[in-house]
């Protein structure tokens, strides 16, 4: 699969996994616009990457419609009605595993259902089960495990093995599959034929949703029926921040999109003129460590928010934290909270439809409990939330957790519209950031963008400190100069390192055509039509 896809005319699509990439290639081919292409993908991507996504969690997306206004899908899934802080008592914080740890409603297919209406609103042609096909047709033959999947088995194994339906779903003879061994999630093919011909509401109101509630009463779940039945995924205005080379969008709480745009807002106000250098590494990262800050003291549910985050986007607000940070020196950095897995997707057509995608379950493989009746992998998303009095994230039922996920898209001051994105907890604002200044900013072709040495700020699961942690490719003058600024610099062994996320794009051009690239750190591609 190539990594880099240009000049199409009907459309292009890019996801971080090949089979799915062709999934939605195929629906562009077969006359379908991007909506449906993502639909595809969204479904497929599930089959073939279950340790980053699946049915059992939420999602959000960005459309830009050939009228130029630009809506975004939330599709978070609140805490059940059980879900009080009581059930918790034996615990000092949330369990990031098991039937506890699954304690929101999976949003994902709710978003599905209303991102196929608004396929139907664009001229889109195909009825729910042609898009659902590629994915059911991935899990009957079975799915080669990836190397990343193959890996964080084995790196999870220990927390994930005796977690309900682990262990049937996801080893062979009870140890981690190797890479390129073939898995069949048999229950899961049931489901998706389901879903393809009684439609996605069946998820939450249906067959499909009693075999939910009924299993995970059975393994001591604090979702009940009442709470599926009650959910619908909402349309709502993104966020918007208007940067020295685009009008950029993304999510609104309970996600942090103001952070990615925040970023992006501070930086475009330090007047970084080259590409690469201390400047650009450096006013990032200290950009990145003001818009975190913030997010730590304010991005909740969005009934709960003190002030619309909006106003952290507004020009006299900007320009008030732009000057708070030191051009030459580091900050102080204490620890970080955002951890978790993920995968973006992108797809343009010709007709102006622009998306952009990002679908999790938070940890790999989320709480670990796959469902037996359905072959669901359920969500860990409400291990975010907090067992604390007073807390900006406290524990209630119907409460939406806090979301990493954000989905990026901008409209360029030249014409063009750039739907992009990354996988990574705290590491996805920050590489998306990386890809939008060296692509837009620096006119760096896209896959190169995409290519270059990238950097993380921030911690993952087994650190006892928060570094900035940088590929190994880049230079050692650099390198060298972060650390006389105070950053406290890891350097990786990898030239190419899964830490940093798997991230892509894809563009529609003025004249039509469409552009999509992916990341070298994946397993995906971008192809078009």
């Amino acid at each position: 699969m190539e990594l880099h896809s240009a000049g199409h005319r009907g459309g292009v699509v890019c996801a971080p996994h090949h089979d799915t990439v062709e999934a939605g290639r195929i629906i562009l081919g077969d006359g379908g616009n991007a909506v449906e292409a993502m639909l595809a993908m969204a479904a497929a991507i599930t089959v073939v990457y279950p340790h980053m996504n699946h049915l059992g969690g939420d999602a959000f997306w960005l459309i830009r419609e050939p009228s130029g206004r630009v809506r975004a899908i939330m599709a978070a899934g609140p805490a059940g009605a059980m879900a009080l802080p009581e059930y918790y008592s034996d615990h000092e914080t949330i369990p990031p595993r098991g039937p506890l740890a699954a304690l929101t409603v999976p949003g994902a297919v709710g978003g599905w259902k209303l991102a196929a209406e608004a396929a139907k609103a664009n001229r889109g042609k195909f009825p729910l089960h042609a898009l659902i096909t590629p994915a059911i047709e991935l899990a009957r033959r079975g799915y080669r495990v990836t190397r990343s999947q193959a890996q964080l088995t084995a790196e999870h194994l220990a927390e994930l093995k005796d977690v309900t339906g682990f262990a049937a779903t996801f080893l062979v003879d009870g140890k981690p599959p190797e890479v390129g061994a073939v898995l069949r999630q048999d229950a899961l093919i049931e489901t998706l034929v389901q879903l393809g011909y009684q439609g996605f509401d069946d998820f939450y109101r249906g067959d499909i949703a009693r075999e939910i509630a009924a299993d995970l009463e059975r393994i001591g779940s604090p979702i009940t029926r009442d709470d599926l039945k009650n959910y619908e995924a909402k349309v709502a205005e993104p966020l918007r921040a208007d940067l020295p080379l685009a009008v950029g969008y993304n999510t609104d709480a309970p996600t942090q999109g103001m952070v990615s745009l925040l970023i992006l807002a501070l930086f475009g106000r330090l007047g970084v003129k080259e590409a690469e250098g201390f400047d650009h590494i450096h006013g990032l990262v200290e950009a990145t460590k003001r818009a975190l800050r913030l997010r730590d003291r304010v991005v909740t549910d969005p009934d709960h928010l003190t002030y619309p985050l909006a106003r952290c986007l507004e020009e006299r607000f900007v320009a008030g934290e732009a000057m708070k940070i030191d051009r030459r020196k580091a900050a102080r950095w204490p620890l970080g909270r955002g951890e978790g897995d993920t995968v973006w997707m992108g797809a343009a057509d010709s007709t102006g439809l622009v998306v952009s995608y990002i679908q999790s379950l938070y940890w790999e493989f989320g709480s670990g409990c796959v469902l037996p009746r359905t072959g669901i992998l359920m969500q860990n998303r409400g291990a975010s939330f907090s067992l604390q009095a007073g807390a900006l994230n406290r524990l209630a039922p119907g409460r939406l957790p806090f979301h990493t996920l954000n989905p990026a898209l901008a409209i360029l001051n030249d014409g063009r519209i750039m739907a992009y994105g990354c996988m990574g907890g705290d590491g996805q604002p920050q590489t998306q950031s990386a890809v939008f200044t060296r692509h837009v900013q620096f006119r760096q072709p896209l896959a190169q963008a995409l290519d270059q040495p990238r950097w993380l700020l921030g911690r993952t699961w087994g650190a006892t400190r928060t570094t900035l942690r940088l590929e190994s490719r880049f230079d050692d003058g650099l390198i060298d100069a972060l650390v006389d600024a105070g950053h406290d610099v890891e350097v990786l062994d990898e030239p190419y390192s899964d830490i940093m996320g798997h991230a892509g794009a894809v563009v529609l051009n003025k004249d039509g055509t469409c552009e999509g690239a992916h990341d070298p750190r994946a397993d995906g591609g971008a192809a078009g039509v």
